[in-house]
C-alpha cells in the first residue's frame, strides 16, 4: 500500500510531501517527493485520560466513534466499571478492547472504592493492584485519587504506588485545588501527571515542579481556556485529555476539537500536536505509530492544519473511518451487572426537620467537577424539608444499588428544574443511583425506572417517562454506538424539557457522588465535605 501527500513530521518540526509505504500494518519507508497533493498526513490523536464507560458505551463501539475524529489510542482508566465489578470488569474492557482495531492502553484502578465513605460493588486491595500490573496490557497505575492517602502515608496507597514504581510504570495523579506543601509531598510520592487542575496558578505550580498536566476539555469539566496558557511555556509537559466524553459529544469531535482551538489561538502547531500525539505516548511508553519507519501504520488523513477535520483515519495499515463513516463494525457482547436493589416508595425520600433553620446545600457549578457550600434558609412542608423550585434549591438524593438500605438526602442548587425528575446510575464512584427533582413523587418514579431496567438514564415529569437502559455493569450499553448516541441527546432533551440549563445535566449529576472533588458532596452514606474529608449534616 501506497499513500502520499503533505507529512506531518512532529519529530523534525517540519512539513514535506511524500510517499509512505506500507507493508503487513507498517511503515516500511518514508520518502520525500517532488510534489503532492495538498493533504496533510499526521499521527493519530491520544485521549492522554478517559473513563471509558463515561461514553456509556463499551470499548469496541466507543472505538467505532472515536476513529471518526483521528483518534487511534486512549489512555483509559477502568476505575468506573472496577467500582462495580472489580477485577472482572477491568479484564472485560481489556477483552472487548481488543477485539477491535484501537489502542486502548488500559491502566491498574487505584482506588477501588474511592473512599470508605461510599458503598462500591468491589474492592482491589494492594495485592490485587500488584497483580494487574505485572500484567503487560496494563501499562499504569490509574489516578490515585486519595491524596489524603498520600499525604498520610496510608499503607496501601504506599504498596500500589510502590508497586507501579518497581515495575517502571507510571502513576496517573488526582489533586485538584492542591498547591503548596502538600502538593510537593503528593508530587514527591512517585505521582507524575494531574488532569484536574481548573486554574492556570495551580497548574503552573505543579507543572514547574516537573508534574505533567492534562489538559481537561469533556462533556461536563472544561478547562482549556484556563490551562491552555501552559502549552507555550512547557509543550513537553502537557497533553490533552476529555477524562468524560458523552456519546453524543463523541460523535461531533474529540481531541481533534482541542487541537484546532489551540492552532487557532495562534498556538504553535508544532507544540499542540506534541500534546495531542506525542507526549502521551512517550510518557506512557505506548505501542502505536508516530510516523516513522518500522512503526505501526497509525495514522489520520486531514484536509487542512486548521480545522483539523478528519478525512481517513488508518490503524494499523487499515483504513477504519473515512469522511465520517466507520468501518469498525459492531461487537455482539455479552452482558456483566451488579445490581440487586428493589423499587423504592416516596415516603423513603422524605427528609425530617430538625430544630435548625439552615440547610446545607451543594452548589452545582456549569463546566466544573468542583462543588461550593451553600448555607441557605430550607423550604418547610408538613415538618419535613422539601424542593424549593422557586430558589432552585431541590433535593439530592443517592440509592444504593448494591443492597437495600434508605436512601441519603440532601439538597442541590443550579440544575434549575422546574418539574419532575432526572436520574443516573452513571454516579461517580460507586454508581449508585443518583436523582435530582422537584418532588418525592418524581424522585422515586426516576429512580424506579433504572431500578426496573438495572441501570441507566432517565427523566421524568411525572406523566411520561424517558430510558436510556444500561445494562453493562449499569453504566454501559451493549447495542451500536450511534443509537446509544441518538437516545442520550433524546433524553438530555428531555431533562432541558423539564428546566435545567446545564449543558450536560447527565454529566454534571454523574459527579455530584464524586467525594475526592471538593467541596460538598453526596454518597449513599450522607452528605460529605470534600474539605474537611468528612460527613456532615444536612441541617446546620
Amino acid at each position: 500500500m501506497k499513500i502520499k501527500g503533505q507529512l506531518v513530521d512532529i519529530h523534525k518540526r517540519e512539513i514535506f510531501p511524500a510517499e509512505i509505504i506500507i507493508v503487513g500494518g507498517k511503515i516500511i519507508s518514508i520518502a520525500r517527493i517532488a510534489s503532492a497533493d495538498n493533504r496533510f498526513i499526521l499521527p493519530g490523536f491520544i485521549d492522554a485520560h478517559i473513563h471509558i464507560e463515561s461514553s456509556m458505551l463499551i470499548p469496541s463501539e466507543f472505538a467505532r466513534l472515536a476513529v471518526l475524529q483521528g483518534t487511534v489510542a486512549t489512555v483509559s482508566d477502568p476505575h468506573e466499571i472496577a467500582n462495580v465489578m472489580g477485577v472482572e470488569g477491568v479484564e472485560y474492557m481489556i477483552d472487548n478492547g481488543n477485539k477491535v482495531p484501537f489502542y486502548f492502553n488500559f491502566g491498574a484502578p487505584s482506588c477501588v472504592p474511592a473512599t470508605s465513605f461510599e458503598t462500591a460493588g468491589a474492592i482491589l486491595d494492594s495485592a490485587v493492584v500488584e497483580r494487574l500490573l505485572q500484567r503487560d496490557d496494563i501499562k499504569y497505575l490509574t489516578e490515585m485519587m486519595n491524596w489524603p492517602g498520600v499525604l498520610f502515608d496510608d499503607e496501601e496507597v504506599k504498596n500500589k504506588i510502590a508497586f507501579a514504581h518497581k515495575l517502571n510504570k507510571p502513576v496517573d495523579g488526582h489533586a485538584p485545588g492542591l498547591i503548596g506543601e502538600q502538593a510537593l509531598k503528593y508530587i514527591r510520592a512517585g505521582i507524575s501527571t494531574d488532569h484536574e487542575c481548573f486554574t492556570y496558578k495551580e497548574g503552573k505550580f505543579k507543572v514547574e515542579q516537573g508534574m505533567k498536566i492534562l489538559i481537561r476539555e469533556g462533556s461536563a469539566a472544561k478547562n482549556f481556556q484556563a490551562l491552555i496558557p501552559l502549552l507555550k511555556e512547557f509543550p513537553e509537559l502537557i497533553m490533552f485529555c476529555s477524562d468524560d466524553k458523552h456519546p453524543n459529544d463523541l460523535v461531533v469531535g474529540h481531541i481533534n476539537d482541542l487541537v484546532s482551538r489551540a492552532v487557532k489561538n495562534d498556538f504553535d502547531l508544532f507544540d499542540v500536536l506534541r500534546a495531542a500525539c506525542l507526549n502521551a505516548h512517550t510518557h506512557y511508553k505506548l505501542e502505536h505509530g508516530l510516523l516513522r519507519e518500522g512503526d505501526n501504520a497509525d495514522f489520520i488523513v486531514v484536509n487542512d492544519l486548521n480545522d483539523f477535520k478528519v478525512h481517513q483515519t488508518f490503524i494499523r495499515g487499515k483504513l477504519v473511518a473515512e469522511n465520517g463513516k466507520t468501518f469498525i463494525e459492531s461487537i455482539n457482547e455479552k452482558i456483566i451487572n451488579n445490581f440487586y436493589c428493589t423499587e423504592k416508595k416516596p415516603n423513603d425520600f422524605k427528609l425530617k426537620k430538625n430544630e435548625y433553620q439552615n440547610i446545607r446545600v451543594i452548589e452545582a457549578l456549569e463546566g466544573q467537577l468542583i462543588t461550593n457550600e451553600l448555607m441557605l434558609l430550607a423550604k418547610v412542608e408538613d415538618g419535613f424539608l422539601v424542593s424549593d423550585v422557586e430558589r432552585d434549591i431541590l433535593k439530592l438524593t443517592v440509592v444504593n444499588r448494591y443492597r437495600d438500605v434508605h436512601p441519603s438526602i440532601a439538597f442541590i442548587k443550579n440544575f434549575g428544574l422546574k418539574h419532575g425528575a432526572i436520574a443516573s446510575c452513571v454516579g461517580h464512584d460507586s454508581h449508585n443511583i443518583i436523582c435530582v427533582g422537584v418532588d418525592d413523587e418524581s424522585i422515586c418514579r426516576a429512580v424506579n425506572l433504572i431500578i426496573k431496567e438495572k441501570g441507566g438514564l432517565s427523566a421524568t415529569n411525572g406523566i411520561n417517562d424517558a430510558v436510556l437502559p444500561l445494562p453493562v455493569a449499569g453504566i454501559m450499553a451493549n447495542v451500536d454506538a450511534y443509537e446509544v448516541a441518538d437516545n442520550y441527546s433524546s433524553i438530555d432533551a428531555f431533562a432541558k424539557q423539564l428546566g435545567t440549563r446545564l449543558q450536560a445535566p447527565y454529566m454534571t449529576l454523574s459527579f455530584m457522588a464524586l467525594l475526592v472533588i471538593p467541596d460538598l458532596k453526596l454518597s449513599d452514606k450522607g452528605l460529605f465535605s470534600g474539605k474537611k474529608f468528612e460527613f456532615v449534616s444536612v441541617c446546620a
